[in-house]
């Protein structure tokens, strides 16, 4: 058989192959309900109350510069870590490195209920129903405590471990791309992949 004939013949068998899924029925409306479904279960992985205290944090750590509906995407972009992430992924090896690093253990997630629980413990004793209900001054001295127990934190971490929720949402906005923008009021945009098109110009300042 000629190299092009084979060529077509395959072709053909692709094109018939997509032509019988695509006309099965409700396949493909069954399939994206499956991924949507799918995207929403893992989506819920903090139930409302924790998210409540989620927002609540935003408001009191995250700078006072960004708008409220910053502080929600800073929530909704820690809320979706946890919801994509996945436990034995493959890690691949660091820079310059010629080794594989150990794949992904399990979620940093299981370890935050009973920290919910210390905010939400801390606020009645302040006389607050959850962490939410406490006035600003009194969430920011919960936060200060909460980042000194059961030992100080040094340095944010550039992602959740699950050693203290607290920090590990600090360490997410702060490390991301967001906060570096933020913090030198430029569009760095460190994780877009850009050109080396006017690469000796300074990144733009941010408008607004």
């Amino acid at each position: 058989m000629k190299r092009r004939t084979f060529l077509e013949a395959i072709a053909a068998v692709i094109v018939a192959g997509k032509t019988t899924f695509a006309r099965q029925p409700g396949t493909q409306t069954a399939g994206l309900a499956a991924e949507t479904r799918g995207a929403q279960a893992g989506l819920a992985v903090f139930d409302a109350g924790e998210t409540a205290t989620l927002n609540a944090l935003a408001d009191t750590v995250l700078p006072s510069a960004l708008g409220a509906g910053d502080r929600r995407q800073a929530v909704r972009a820690f809320v979706s870590w946890f919801a994509n992430y996945k436990p034995g992924a493959d890690m691949g090896h660091g820079y310059g490195a010629s080794t594989l690093r150990q794949p992904s253990g399990p979620s940093p997630i299981a370890r935050y209920p009973p920290q919910f629980a210390a905010l939400a413990e801390a606020a009645r004793t302040r006389g607050a129903a959850s962490f939410a209900a406490l006035p600003p001054p009194a969430r920011r001295e919960v936060v200060e405590a909460f980042l000194n127990q059961p030992q100080p934190v040094n340095r944010l971490p550039t992602q959740p471990t699950g050693a203290n929720l607290v920090a590990d949402f600090m360490g997410l906005y702060f490390n991301s791309q967001d906060g570096w923008n933020l913090c030198y009021r430029a569009e760095i945009n460190r994780d877009a992949c850009r050109t080396l098109d006017n690469s000796e110009k300074a990144p733009a300042p941010i408008k607004g």
